[in-house]
């Protein structure tokens, strides 16, 4: 994944382009964290959550998935945290390559649901969301992944430096 520059504050008329630039450098920023790091390195759990690298990941691809796909199209599809444990926090044994791909198709996948559709426009009812009530208008959603990504990239920076010591936005 290519690195992204932090998108600096300015007016623009573009809000969809300013939210979707804002996720693109956090999965730029999870994609250069992860960036360097041995298969054993991305399954270590280093916090007492027991989270790994390679799960965090896989996480914030499902959480796009969740609230993209599932959320606001109301796709038909599995729960993205039906796992065994019914936690979400799935470890998948993948490369940061294979991981980084994973974080690009859901991107791939976001944006053009985001460019077909108005900001405003709220969520369909029947994937996630049970009503009109519960659904959520799609800038809403944006701003929803965006605060998960910069949260998670905290996270994953504090795992970076357990594992080997690199800190910052990219390794």
């Amino acid at each position: 994944m290519s690195s992204h520059a932090f998108p600096e504050p300015s007016s623009t008329p573009d809000l969809r382009g300013l939210l979707l630039s804002y996720l693109d450098y956090y999965r730029s920023v999870i994609s250069c964290k992860i960036g360097g790091l041995e298969r054993d390195e991305l399954q270590r759990i280093t916090v007492p959550s027991g989270w790994t690298p390679a799960g965090l990941v896989n996480h914030l691809a499902n959480v796009e998935r969740r609230w993209i796909r599932w959320g606001f199209m109301a796709e038909t599809m599995a729960d993205p945290w039906a796992d065994r444990e019914g936690t979400g926090w799935v470890s998948p044994d993948l490369t940061a390559e294979e991981l980084t791909a994973l974080l690009e198709e859901a991107g791939r996948r976001t944006r053009s649901v985001v460019e077909a559709h108005d900001l405003a426009e709220t969520a369909r009812v029947g994937g996630r969301f049970p009503d009109t009530a519960a659904a959520p208008q799609l800038h809403w959603i944006l701003l929803h992944l965006i605060q998960e990504y910069a949260r998670h990239a905290g996270h994953l920076d504090l795992a970076r430096e357990l594992i080997d010591g690199q800190t910052g936005e990219e390794p």
